[in-house]
């Protein structure tokens, strides 16, 4: 029974492509945390709220940890942004951290990211290197199977 037509090359080059896609949505993410590392303002922050959200039906871990910080920008703006989680075990509620955000648009640019929280680093990071393997090599099989390679 063929799911796709074409078979087994057609979802090689879907699927290559699907998480391709992925990988460069992740190394986007991992550029924008690192610029806002090397040339964005850096204030002090701290942890506004650490809730529990709800990751919907059919998921396998049904329950996720969000954590939002807060700061206050140079020109005196508060401002409040989720990030991911920060390290194995996270923040408590009102725990001191750096922040690093885009004066041109704190709301939609800001990281904790630094010393002592690598994980908005780190998980962009790895998504970007696991997923682009994998889409090289469901890519690089498309090829071989179409006598390419």
């Amino acid at each position: 029974m063929q799911i796709l037509p074409g078979g087994t090359a057609t979802f090689l080059l879907l699927f290559g492509l699907f998480l391709g896609a992925f990988a460069v949505r992740s190394a986007l993410r991992l550029n924008r945390v690192l610029r806002l590392l090397r040339h964005g303002e850096h204030v002090e922050g701290r942890c506004a709220d650490r809730r529990t959200v709800d990751r919907g039906p059919g998921s396998e871990r049904g329950y996720a940890t969000e954590y939002v910080f807060a700061f206050r920008t140079r020109d005196g703006r508060d401002v409040e942004f989720t990030d991911h989680a920060p390290g194995p075990f996270g923040f408590e509620v009102g725990a001191p951290v750096r922040v690093s955000y885009d004066p041109a648009d704190p709301e939609r640019r800001a990281t904790v990211a630094g010393p002592g929280a690598w994980g908005p680093v780190l998980m962009p990071a790895v998504f970007t290197l696991v997923l682009g393997v994998f889409a090289v090599g469901l890519l690089a099989g498309f090829a071989a199977m179409r006598g390419w390679l």
